[in-house]
């Protein structure tokens, strides 16, 4: 390419019957000065191409950077969301399971509640039953002594015989409670 300098530095050979040399050194210098601007304003283009093309490049690296952010962005989003929901899911199914072992739990206290109870109205019929059982038999012990001492009143002379049959009445009656206390000590045993 032909620069400023080279046009200024270009003689041409003199001939006769030629052109005016004056005139062709004036055209000459405006062809210069028109060139040199011209040259210059290339060379700032240029210039300016090669920075734009550099900024393109940085633009494009940047572009495909933000793509594979994004990228690994929405990977990570997405594997955050399903390990959220599988920790979700384990928390369910372990808050399940843990109501099912309390309501086990509480069914299981339910029953032996219900069946301690069947076993304390047991006791109670028993203990009601022995204890109607021995009234009713110190009852009839009673109504034998009464009776007893009715007919033998008219039989018995003297206070000493008296007495001594109350005493051996007496000893009917602890024996009967002796049987008593028997029953009671069957009952601690459980029976």
């Amino acid at each position: 390419m032909i620069t400023p300098l080279d046009i200024q530095n270009k003689e041409f050979k003199k001939s006769f019957r030629g052109y005016k040399e004056s005139e062709v050194d004036q055209f000459l210098d405006e062809i210069i000065e028109d060139y040199e601007k011209l040259y210059k304003e290339n060379i700032e283009l240029k210039d300016k191409i090669l920075i734009l093309d550099e900024k393109i490049k940085q633009y494009n690296n940047l572009e495909e950077t933000l793509k594979d952010t994004l990228v690994v962005a929405q990977s990570t989003a997405d594997e955050v969301t399903r390990t959220a929901r599988e920790k979700s899911e384990i928390i369910i199914e372990d808050a399940e399971l843990m109501a099912k072992k309390i309501i086990t739990a509480a069914n299981e206290e339910v029953k032996n509640i219900q069946k301690e109870y069947g076993n304390l109205k047991k006791e109670i019929f028993i203990f009601k039953t022995r204890f109607k059982s021995f009234i009713e038999a110190q009852l009839i012990s009673l109504d034998e002594f009464y009776s007893k001492i009715e007919m033998d009143d008219t039989n018995i002379r003297d206070e000493n015989e008296l007495e001594e049959y109350i005493d051996g009445a007496d000893e009917s009656n602890s024996e009967s409670q002796n049987m008593g206390k028997v029953d009671n000590g069957v009952d601690d045993l459980g029976a």
